[in-house]
């Protein structure tokens, strides 16, 4: 039996886990988990002014890892891919005492893994999954908010070579020169694109607040995954589904900052009735290589493109995680330490939140390092009014839900 005094299972769901950082996040989190006091857990440098003598747990009675993908097949082949992977991980594994060793066992015995259909650019299976995780689980602990899409169409390559020359860091951690599709409409007749990232995971949180108020750890936690290319600088608030501008992939992170820290705020502030309060967190990981522009460049130019990230980390970019299990540590460590060492803002300044972001040393060591919302003051109360966007809409949703005749208006008056 395993002495060591072990939390609850968590019950973790991951919104496009079957690739990319999603992936790199389910894998990560296991790695941790299979063994006692996972350093992901432990405070980071950021926080080494708190002073507390709080401790993540040594270890927890197992896992429900949700993956929640919209196409099941890979998701099939991605549980078949993680579970082979694990076992792999867990034969290799150096085991320093007895201890260690049963509670390998135990853990692995009590790791259920399952994968749900989620399609979040459409309300109707996201109320779906919603209503299955219900069934499934008691509870909900960290709900991981990090499936997205960019509907990118080509490259301005005349903007991308003047970036290069003019700011070539910048020009391999957040550029400028893609182009994407404007306009593009979901079968709900919502922005794809705002639907995808914004508003799927949006009604997701509602539609599971009851399972995370039923968290039995201190707090529970949504973890929006935003990117280094959240930006205000292409968001107009009156374009609040993004289906007129030309840069729909930067304002959806940047609605992302803006959804998450609001929410946050009004948690901190507020004094939970029904069970735990539900605190929600930034993180982005950094610039990782995923398919999603080897579709767009080709194989060659993608390669070329991962030599370039190398080359940027190697003259001192801390941004440059490169791999999905390297750019995962930020979720994961969101996921693992004890509340008290996330601190809200940088240096104590309200008009300073921060985002937790995955960043490496110059040969890939990775940690947890702070980023800020961009322009925060001048856009909070935007934030505000996009919440408020957010719930008429899935209340219009769910009415219409209940009476299937009354969907169109119900939807043309968003």
């Amino acid at each position: 039996m395993v002495k060591t005094l072990l939390a609850p299972p968590l019950v973790v769901i991951v919104t496009g886990a079957n690739g990319g950082v999603g992936y790199g996040i389910c894998q990560r989190l296991l790695l941790q988990l299979c063994q006692l006091n996972p350093p992901d857990g432990f405070p980071q440098g950021f926080s080494s002014n708190i002073k507390a003598d709080e401790q993540a747990p040594a270890g927890y009675k197992g896992i429900t890892l949700i993956m929640a993908c919209r196409n099941m097949k890979r998701a099939e082949v991605a549980r078949t891919k993680l579970l082979q992977w694990l076992d792999n991980h867990l034969a290799t594994l150096k085991r320093s005492s007895a201890d260690d060793e049963d509670y390998v066992r135990t853990f692995r015995a009590h790791c259920d893994i399952q994968i749900h259909e989620l399609d979040l650019a459409s309300v109707s299976s996201t109320l779906k999954f919603a209503a299955t995780i219900k069934k499934k689980v008691p509870y909900v602990s960290h709900l991981v908010c990090n499936a997205g899409v960019a509907s990118f169409s080509g490259i301005d390559w005349l903007a991308c070579f003047k970036q290069l020359a003019v700011s070539p860091m910048t020009a391999i951690t957040a550029p400028e020169f893609y182009l994407q599709h404007e306009g593009e409409i979901s079968p709900d007749n919502i922005g794809w694109v705002w639907q995808s990232n914004v508003f799927g995971h949006f009604v997701l949180f509602r539609e599971l607040e009851t399972l995370l108020a039923k968290s039995p750890f201190e707090s529970s936690r949504v973890l929006w995954c935003s990117s280094l290319e959240a930006s205000p600088k292409f968001y107009d608030s009156r374009d609040w589904q993004l289906k007129i501008t030309e840069h729909s992939y930067e304002s959806t992170k940047y609605q992302i900052d803006l959804i998450a820290t609001n929410l946050d705020q009004l948690a901190v502030q507020s004094v939970p009735t029904n069970g735990k309060r539900i605190r929600h967190f930034i993180t982005e990981p950094g610039v990782c290589s995923t398919t999603i522009s080897q579709a767009l460049v080709g194989p060659f130019l993608d390669i070329l493109k991962v030599l370039l990230f190398y080359l940027g980390r190697l003259f001192g970019s801390p941004h440059h995680s490169i791999l999905p299990l390297k750019a995962a540590i930020a979720a994961v460590h969101l996921i693992l330490v004890p509340l008290c060492f996330l601190p809200g803002f940088l240096d104590h300044d309200p008009s300073k939140p921060v985002r937790y972001g995955a960043q490496t040393g110059r040969w890939g060591d990775e940690y947890v390092g702070l980023t800020v919302v961009k322009e925060w003051d001048d856009h909070k109360e935007e934030g505000k009014d996009l919440i408020k966007h957010c719930d008429e809409l899935y209340k219009s949703w769910k009415q219409a839900e209940a009476a299937p005749k009354q969907f169109e208006k119900a939807s043309e008056r968003m």
